[in-house]
């Protein structure tokens, strides 16, 4: 049996479930029979094989046992925020009463402690939900490790800050296949790329939210990644830097679209205004024809949801003072229907080209 991560065997025990539904429906409407020994056959090969994947992978073998596990990863995510936060109000509500080579013990213990408990309970914890909620509590810790050190030696705020937190995350991320983390880290690493494009232009890195353009670098790269690291063993994770990489390039120019005064570009305010709605209808194009094309629904919706808003936002600016309310809102429905009919030609095109 060639599977290796939890994943793949999750999905091979789905097949088996959905062929054992279709075969359900082919045997009742007498389009195919299997005989007494083929159908103990496969039942006993189906059985062994799920048995196998419980044992290795800890799955979901049924539609009961998959609705408690998303019961566990909300009970798990809540958690975790429970922790952090007992955690945050704890070391402010102490932290006073203790001395500085206390403080600075305890920060440097904390995360340590909790990242030695997140690879203990890794390897004990065959569902993986204990090992995530204790990872987020460790990035938690060190998020304000970094930040309570800074202020107990008044070191400079620095935008460096953001790329350590997001080496921690990303191990974590990679550590427990945790996505959520994986985001955290994402986040930050974007935040570190826009600090420091701000820095080389010559602003204070705090600033950098003031050139939205300093977003950009950013998409690129996390575009860039999953395309030289395929990320097989980690799912989710592709689709992630995708989906950021699209939100660090669309928020940018939809500011931009509204406002050509926070640009680089030393030229008219209203050209670059028009030339950036313009950038955001091609690029949802883009976004939506390179997701059809390479089988990434997320790429897809992304593309849909911002071409949606840079449409709806020029109609704002055209038609929101002088036309009756009534009318703009039928002119937004009536769009939506369109848009809909196009996709779903789309669709069918799709639907064509796979037969």
């Amino acid at each position: 049996m060639s599977i290796s991560t939890q994943t793949e065997a999750q999905r091979r025990a789905d097949e088996i479930n959905v062929f054992r539904q279709e075969l359900g429906r082919l045997q009742q409407g007498g389009v195919l029979t299997l005989s007494e020994e083929q159908q103990q056959a496969v039942s006993s090969h189906h059985q062994a094989l799920l048995a196998e994947l419980s044992r290795t992978f800890d799955i979901d073998r049924n539609i009961p046992s998959r609705q408690l596990s998303i019961g566990m990863r909300i009970a798990s995510f809540l958690g975790a925020l429970a922790l952090a936060a007992s955690i945050f109000f704890l070391f402010y509500q102490f932290w006073g009463t203790l001395s500085t080579p206390v403080q600075v013990a305890i920060l440097i213990l904390a995360p340590l402690a909790t990242f030695l408990g997140t690879m203990w309970a890794q390897k004990r914890d065959s569902t993986g939900y204990f090992a995530k909620l204790v990872a987020m509590v460790s990035f938690a810790c060190f998020v304000l490790d970094i930040t309570m050190l800074g202020q107990i030696f008044n070191i400079t705020p620095s935008d460096n800050a953001l790329i350590v937190w997001a080496a921690f995350a990303l191990l974590l991320a990679y550590t427990c296949e945790l996505r959520l983390l994986l985001a955290a880290g994402l986040i930050c690493l974007v935040g570190f790329i826009a600090a420091r494009t701000g820095t080389w232009s010559g602003m204070y890195w705090l600033d950098f939210g003031e050139r939205p353009e300093n977003f950009f670098p950013a998409a690129i790269v996390l575009f860039l990644i999953p395309q030289f690291a395929p990320h097989l063993r980690f799912a989710g994770f592709a689709m992630l830097y995708r989906v950021f990489a699209l939100l660090s390039l669309f928020l940018p120019i939809l500011v931009l679209a509204n406002w050509g005064g926070g640009s680089y570009l030393d030229i008219d305010a209203d050209f670059i205004r028009n030339g950036y709605q313009v950038a955001g209808f091609l690029f949802s194009a883009v976004a939506i024809w390179l997701g059809i094309r390479r089988h990434w629904p997320e790429m897809v919706n992304t593309g849909v949801a911002f071409f949606v808003i840079f449409l709806y936002t020029k109609f704002y600016d055209w038609w929101w003072e002088t036309m009756p309310k009534y009318l703009f809102f039928l002119v937004l429905g009536l769009t939506a229907v369109l848009i809909l009919v196009i996709l779903k030609r789309l669709r069918t095109m799709q639907s064509g080209e796979a037969k």
